[in-house]
């Protein structure tokens, strides 16, 4: 790793993988909860790897990581809705970063597709499968928005590896 202007230089390798990541979080994200209905029940997964793709046709994006164990129920899943959580959802973030099912936790119904649709959310994007892509550890997954739903307020974020909110007029 080099220094020049004030910032660190480095070629990303299998022995720079702290580096890399530290480079990463300096894009600041909002945080997302997606979910979904499987045999088994309802699974949820907390993602910031989420993005608009395209406008026509509708089609958002968010990646999941193939090691994680709910990867597959996503992976094999024709519905999914993805929620971007308030700035006062830190417990719902939380809830489903330790679970997949941490719905006993959280308001929610279910929608006419079976998906479970949680209450709250700044926005919601009820999706059908479109796409899925390779992204190396990470599977790119897109989905076609069927139904979306926004309120106003301000967003859950995440920057630097720790979660805030957005300071208005800063």
């Amino acid at each position: 790793m080099t220094m020049q202007d004030g910032m660190s230089h480095f070629s990303p390798g299998p022995d720079m993988g702290r580096e890399l990541r530290s480079a990463l979080s300096r894009f600041g994200t909002g945080v997302t909860i997606v979910t979904t209905s499987t045999d088994a029940g309802p699974v949820g997964i907390t993602a910031n790897s989420f993005s608009s793709v395209s406008l026509d046709p509708p089609l958002v994006l968010w990646s999941a990581s193939r090691a994680s164990r709910r990867y597959p129920a996503f992976r094999e899943a024709e519905h999914m809705a993805i929620h971007v959580l308030a700035e006062n959802q830190m417990d719902l973030c939380r809830a489903f970063s330790a679970s997949a099912h941490a719905f006993d936790q959280v308001d929610w119904r279910e929608s006419e597709r079976g998906v479970p649709l949680l209450q709250g959310c700044l926005a919601r994007f009820e999706c059908e499968r479109y796409a899925e892509y390779d992204g190396g550890d990470h599977a790119i997954l897109v989905g076609r928005v069927l139904k979306a739903s926004v309120r106003q307020g301000l967003p859950l974020l995440f920057y630097g590896g720790q979660f805030g909110q957005f300071a208005v007029g800063a």
